[in-house]
């Protein structure tokens, strides 16, 4: 994503909240500019229904990230 972002690609970071802090970090560390939207641990384990849930409500937040860029 840092190497998108410098091409001028808009982009939103996606991850389990769980790694948030470790996200925080490797941004931090990459001098990456880029939105992140966490959603609720785990991932692995939920049912496709589960995930269509998660995919929609974090859907309006992405939205707003890329096209406030």
């Amino acid at each position: 994503m840092v190497n998108l972002e410098g091409l001028g690609v808009s982009g939103v970071f996606l991850a389990s909240d769980v790694f948030q802090d470790g996200a925080v970090a490797q941004a931090e560390a990459l001098g990456a500019a880029a939105d992140s939207v966490y959603v609720p641990h785990p991932i692995q384990d939920r049912t496709d229904a589960e995930m269509e849930v998660l995919a929609d409500e974090a859907f309006d937040t992405v939205v707003r990230q890329l096209l406030a860029d």
